[in-house]
């Protein structure tokens, strides 16, 4: 199974970035998005943002996957 998380931008350099998802940092390519700042939301999957998000959209997904953590 292949997972993608939503990640906060912290910061670009050329075509890479620096992401935070839960407050763990990675470096992700932006090769295969447009139009990325330093704030922005992106879906993470292996080393590579796949898609710019909007921050509601992130912010739920991640309210529901801490949500599902917490469950026993």
């Amino acid at each position: 199974m292949c997972l993608s998380l939503p990640a906060r931008v912290l910061a670009i350099e050329g075509d890479m970035a620096e992401v935070s998802v839960g407050g763990a940092v990675f470096r992700a390519g932006l090769q295969m998005v447009e139009g990325v700042k330093p704030g922005d939301y992106v879906l993470l999957h292996a080393g590579f943002a796949i898609e710019k998000l909007k921050e509601e959209e992130a912010l739920e997904t991640l309210r529901l996957l801490d949500e599902m953590d917490d469950k026993p």
